[in-house]
């Protein structure tokens, strides 16, 4: 990264980090673009020029999720089914204690904005739909399933979904004062149980083509090709 884009990345996050900081003390429907702006010393169209929306404030991260389990499948070892992937990515980022899993109490403070903004919550809705679109695409992509086949988008639907469940447990927890290292112990063991009950199911997707057509005829698959 060069200095030029460096400084344009220092910049961002400094924004960001001033929208957060507002909206968890006043709370995101009472904090304007031209207070972050302010607070940030910077003018509100370079806010703009960074952030498109006030919503893309809140969720600086957003890219990166919504691309996360589309991007396991490409980091998946050789041979190994998009639920393994999938679910091996999952453990890493607890691992690392990736901050978008939000296995801190600080978090506590972050939802409850959410949970006090319609505005939000929509926002939350569409990533989680997002990042789902963009692991059917990758799915479709990797099995050479055709086009207009349900099958990459159930089962992306699935496997989506035991993410957001995760997603939610750990907010349960975290939301009823669970320490971190418990709730870290604790959604280990869920995301096994969890990816274990449809593991069965999916595993065979990728390697019998994912279309009922196309049963029983070779096309071996694995994520990385």
């Amino acid at each position: 990264m060069g200095l030029r884009d460096e400084k344009k990345q220092a910049t961002r996050t400094a924004i960001a980090d001033t929208a957060l900081s507002l909206f968890l003390s006043h709370g995101f429907d009472q904090v304007t673009v031209s207070d972050i702006a302010k607070a940030a010393h910077v003018s509100v169209n370079t806010v703009f020029n960074y952030f498109p929306t006030k919503e893309d404030l809140f969720f600086d991260r957003q890219a990166d999720v919504v691309q996360r389990l589309a991007r396991a499948l490409d980091d998946g070892a050789p041979g190994a089914s998009a639920v393994d992937a999938v679910h091996r990515s999952f453990l890493a980022a607890v691992s690392r204690n990736d901050p978008t899993l939000g296995i801190s109490s600080d978090m506590v403070a972050f939802w409850r904005v959410v949970d006090n903004s319609p505005a939000l919550q929509a926002r939350a809705r569409l990533l989680a739909e997002l990042t789902e679109a963009a692991l059917a695409v990758k799915l479709a992509e990797i099995s050479r399933t055709p086009a207009d086949s349900l099958v990459p988008y159930a089962t992306a639907a699935v496997i989506a979904g035991v993410d957001r469940a995760l997603h939610a447990e750990i907010r349960r927890r975290i939301s009823r004062g669970e320490e971190g290292d418990a709730v870290r112990a604790a959604i280990v063991d869920a995301a096994a149980g969890a990816f274990a009950a449809v593991r069965a199911g999916l595993d065979t997707y990728l390697e019998t083509g994912g279309d009922s057509e196309s049963a029983g005829e070779p096309n071996p698959q694995t994520v990385d090709e």
